[in-house]
């Protein structure tokens, strides 16, 4: 148990059963000397993402993002309650140490920067009409579908890279689906639901009750009972 700070101790009550990539994880946890510079430029790029969405005025655009990185947070949340609850490990671990900060077990800045951007980016693609097909798909569930499944094959490449690892047989590459129905496709669908409100206020709405929601279990889970 040496190198894990005393947070992750508190998380930790039967050492003999967590594996060793929760355990790695568990050490750099919320160590902020892990800190690099690279992080910077990458929070610059995303400021300047959004920046350049409100000088168009594009709120719908910025607040599917901002649920999309939300839907993120509360996988991310029940996936570090996993670890907590199981003693074993979560869903998914991201154990790399070449991270400049991980914000919890399965989640590192990095990976949060993205979304903000891949939610907001994913957009873009949207035909006008929202009531359009494609192979008598909706188009917005087919987008949907057609971005889960990308991302799952990202995942399966990072997993192979160790820098994404899964303990569990029904969550890997032999079970695909699932990472699809759960671990992205509602990220998408949430998102551009969002992006389809006729009003902004409903939408403002919208996304402030899903972070909310994350902000109220960080604070419980997190801060009060120091489960994640």
């Amino acid at each position: 148990m040496a190198g894990l700070s005393s947070h992750a101790l508190s998380i930790v009550k039967d050492p003999a059963s967590i594996t060793d990539y929760s355990l790695q994880a568990l050490s750099i946890l919320r160590d902020p000397s892990q800190f690099k510079w690279y992080v910077i430029p990458l929070l610059l790029f995303v400021l300047f993402v959004y920046a350049k969405e409100m000088s168009h005025r594009n709120w719908s655009a910025i607040l599917a993002g901002l649920a999309f990185c939300g839907m993120d947070w509360f996988n991310e949340i029940w996936n570090a309650l996993v670890l907590y609850f199981t003693q074993y490990a979560p869903v998914w671990c991201a154990p790399g140490g070449d991270t400049s900060y991980l914000i919890l077990v399965g989640l590192n800045i990095e990976i949060m920067l993205m979304f903000l951007v891949m939610g907001l980016m994913s957009t873009f693609f949207l035909p006008q009409y929202k009531w359009g097909t494609f192979l008598g798909i909706n188009n917005r569930i087919m987008i949907a579908c057609v971005m889960s499944a990308l991302c799952v094959v990202v995942e399966v490449i990072l997993n192979l890279a160790g820098v994404l690892t899964w303990e569990y047989t029904w969550w890997s590459a032999r079970f695909p689906w699932l990472i699809w129905l759960i671990g992205y496709l509602p990220f998408w669908l949430v998102a551009f639901w969002v992006y389809d409100m006729k009003i902004v206020k409903n939408k403002v709405i919208t996304v402030g009750v899903i972070l909310t929601f994350d902000i109220a279990c960080l604070v419980i889970f997190g801060g009060v009972l120091g489960w994640i």
